[in-house]
């Protein structure tokens, strides 16, 4: 992965919450930024599954962006966007397996068909009779 962090840009803002003087001063929240259409490390195909997957998270000029204000320290956020990018996209690359429908077995069907009668059996002895 180290061509593709070299696609990444990064900006710095302040981080938002609790935190004293340090937060006010200090641009310690890290933004991470990709344009998708333009990357080389990636394929056609790869690109056109990113971008369909992670429709809601790139902006209308096409970079899929996330900001990061976890730690305290703006290298310790700019690692840990880092890593959350590549795991979004690894994530969005991943293509499902597609289910194939199969049918209940006899004994599977004899099985329920069973229990529904103890059940309803169960249930009919504990009818009232005059």
């Amino acid at each position: 992965m180290k061509n593709f962090s070299k696609e990444l840009s990064f900006k710095t803002s302040r981080s938002s919450g609790a935190g004293g003087q340090n937060v006010n001063k200090v641009e310690t929240a890290v933004t991470v930024l990709w344009k998708v259409d333009v990357s080389e490390f990636f394929n056609e195909d790869e690109k056109i599954l990113i971008q369909n997957k992670l429709k809601n998270r790139i902006n209308a000029e096409g970079y899929l962006f996330m900001t990061v204000s976890e730690s305290r320290t703006q290298l310790m956020n700019k690692n840990k966007a880092i890593e959350k990018i590549i795991e979004t996209v690894n994530k969005a690359l991943i293509i499902p397996k597609k289910r194939t429908a199969t049918k209940p077995s006899k004994a599977q069907k004899q099985k329920r068909l069973d229990s529904k009668k103890k059940l309803s059996d169960k249930k009919e002895n504990r009818r009232f009779r005059f």
